[in-house]
């Protein structure tokens, strides 16, 4: 049975002082499993925190692959490098979601604290204030039921960075700001204003209920394509991919433009311009991988995003 050399890629970690280690494998080994066999060795190096590489390549091997086709029958020499505490992606995501959660009943409820007075909540801002409950909650739904992730987990370090993106501009800074006098009931801003219409707040709640239905309807077709615990891709078809190839990210962009607008808050026009960027970016790459991945078979003239613009 032929043997391979793991060895560290840089200083090892204090539990795997013992790298290198040499493990033997046959032709149905994969890379998972020579993981779970450094673990074997090494408890506290579980499998999430390990990339293997060939020896002097920074490219990571896939768990499925099997080993016989990465180093040949007579063996060779991989290294592990340790990506250091791992958290799983769905934690990041209930992590994320669950910020507003708590950050927009404690403003809305508790007006004096943070504003010095009571304030006489105004329609648009019980809508607002309705709007980001569900759309949170149905984040929070979709991230325990519905989403696969392609990957298991991301550093530990990352959640703190991706956190503050909905804790401070989703949250903090969208409750503040909408949740404040300036958009209550007796504000010069709302009353005898298109704010303070009822017939223009249902357009919106209408235009909102749109997005977020179809965006959920865009997750469950992606994944109907992803069978449990595979990574599997497939090329999606149906309601909002005629045109686009992440029909998901402008729809939601789609409800943050409605809240924006129909309030007139700075700070959901942030959030709506600098999540929306953020998300043309991941769908340019996505769209891309997509054609690289499967060529001619990939629909053409269908933009990333935005119909007829990215």
């Amino acid at each position: 049975m032929p043997s391979l050399t793991i060895s560290s890629a840089a200083k090892p970690p204090p539990f795997a002082r013992g790298l290198p280690v040499t493990l033997e494998y046959d032709a149905n080994t994969t890379v998972a499993d020579v993981k779970a066999q450094i673990a074997a060795k090494f408890p506290k190096f579980y499998p999430a925190r390990q990339k293997l590489s060939l020896k002097n390549e920074r490219g990571s091997l896939g768990d499925e692959k099997n080993l016989v086709d990465v180093v040949g029958e007579k063996g060779s020499e991989l290294q592990v490098k340790d990506l250091g505490p791992q958290v799983s992606w769905q934690t990041v995501f209930l992590v994320e979601y669950g910020g507003p959660l708590l950050i927009h009943p404690l403003i809305y409820h508790l007006p004096k604290i943070f504003y010095g007075q009571n304030v006489q909540h105004s329609t648009l801002q019980k809508f607002v204030y309705v709007f980001v409950l569900l759309h949170f909650f149905k984040r929070e739904l979709e991230t325990i039921f519905v989403h696969r992730f392609s990957h298991g987990t991301m550093p530990l370090r990352n959640i703190f960075k991706n956190s503050a993106h909905y804790h401070i501009l989703s949250g903090l800074a969208l409750a503040y700001d909408i949740y404040r006098p300036k958009f209550s009931a007796t504000s010069s801003y709302i009353t005898g204003t298109i704010r303070d219409n009822e017939t223009f707040l249902w357009i919106c709640t209408g235009l909102w209920a749109f997005a977020q239905l179809s965006n959920l309807h865009t997750h469950l077709t992606l994944r109907a394509l992803r069978p449990a615990n595979s990574r599997v891709r497939a090329v999606p078809y149906g309601y909002g991919f005629s045109l686009i190839s992440c029909p998901n990210y402008f729809f939601e962009s789609l409800g943050w433009v409605v809240i924006s607008a129909m309030t007139g808050s700075v700070a959901a026009a942030v959030f709506a311009v600098v999540s929306t960027g953020q998300m043309v970016l991941w769908a340019l790459k996505k769209h891309k991988n997509y054609k690289k991945e499967f060529g001619k078979v990939y629909p053409r003239g269908r933009y990333a995003m935005i119909p007829f613009v990215v």
